[in-house]
């Protein structure tokens, strides 16, 4: 007896029983019987593509057809965006043919890289932060469909962050508004995974892009968790986005444009500090752009200055005796008085 007759009979078996066991239960009798493998397959070649902010990638989706199957020009070509319970996707865009479209923020930033009718890779060009993430290319041939997945990182840097406030003063929405407002996202899990991987420590926890609450820990203590736990991420779960109060870790990327100490001859207040970027044709910097510069661009400066929050804060690339001896980070000062005459200020200029 063939395997395709004893295919097929077990499948009539199979109906037959649900007869018995199910008399009034409707159900199709139809047979699937498959004998060579798919006719069509999706490939990514990379499952992570790494790129920055303003810059472009290409995500890689390539077709592979059964030479037997007739051409078809209606074949169609779908990316989309998977959001963080993976249950909904956000739309990016449809080629069909000569029909094209892209959609939402996307638009008119994405194109198929169409090196050969084959190929569905998906180029994004002046990429966001909030481009990072998970991305389904889904193809559709007639009867015929499959799907591959890839992931764009962005080079950046996680900090956390809470406002003048004080800590614990955010719940999610606030905390998205705050780190939009310091040129930043809120941070993800991947993210603050690989932040932690690099060193980061910090006891306070904080709101992640998926609405759940972590911090980072690379050196265990009796107040972060306790003493005899292994490093790792403390995790408080999901939390509820409108009543729950944490700080916030986000995320900045590079960005296009200088980052700077003014040279000015006397200290300022907070106002003055606004003034003195301005006339200096720039913007005073936000707490976002000193890290992206630390990070990335290795910025180094001993003077403490204010920044768009009215914080004080300084970086430091080489530590030194007087100037975060032993660990190269961005200091903070806190929130002193806006009226207080002894800070100097951080300017940025250009477009993010």
């Amino acid at each position: 007896m063939t395997p395709l007759l004893i295919c097929a009979l077990i499948s009539l078996s199979l109906a037959e029983d649900l007869d018995i066991l199910y008399p009034n239960l409707e159900h199709s009798r139809t047979i699937y019987v498959t004998e060579n493998g798919p006719r069509l397959s999706v490939v990514a070649e990379q499952s992570k593509v790494l790129s920055r902010r303003g810059g472009n990638a290409t995500l890689p989706c390539k077709i592979q057809r059964d030479p037997s199957l007739a051409p078809n020009p209606k074949m169609r070509i779908k990316w989309t965006k998977l959001t963080f319970d993976f249950l909904k996707e956000v739309d990016v865009f449809v080629s069909m043919d000569y029909h094209k479209k892209s959609y939402g923020r996307f638009h008119g930033r994405v194109h198929l890289q169409g090196f050969s009718p084959l190929d569905a890779s998906l180029v994004i060009t002046d990429i966001t932060l909030e481009d990072s993430g998970i991305y389904k290319c889904e193809v559709i041939d007639g009867l015929e469909d499959g799907t591959a997945v890839v992931s764009l990182d962005l080079q950046g840097v996680v900090f956390p962050y809470f406002p003048r406030l004080g800590r614990y003063n955010l719940n999610f929405y606030d905390a998205e508004r705050a780190c939009s407002d310091q040129d930043a996202i809120v941070a993800s899990f991947n993210q603050l995974y690989d932040a932690w991987r690099e060193g980061l420590d910090w006891c306070n926890a904080g709101w992640l892009s998926d609405g759940s609450v972590q911090y980072p820990i690379t050196t265990s203590r009796e107040p972060c968790g306790g003493k005899n736990t292994v490093p790792g991420i403390r995790n408080y779960g999901l939390r509820d986005k409108e009543k729950n109060h944490y700080d916030v870790f986000c995320f900045t990327s590079y960005y296009t444009g200088r980052f700077y100490y003014l040279i000015h001859p006397s200290k300022l207040t907070y106002n003055e500090a606004v003034r003195a970027c301005e006339k200096d044709g720039a913007q005073i910097a936000k707490v976002g752009q000193m890290y992206a510069a630390w990070k990335q661009l290795g910025y180094d400066r001993c003077d403490a200055g204010w920044l768009a929050d009215a914080s004080i804060r300084y970086p430091i690339s080489n530590p030194r005796r007087r100037c975060s001896p032993t660990e190269a980070a961005v200091r903070f000062n806190g929130f002193p008085d806006k009226k207080h005459k002894l800070y100097g200020v951080y300017c940025f200029k250009g477009q993010t």
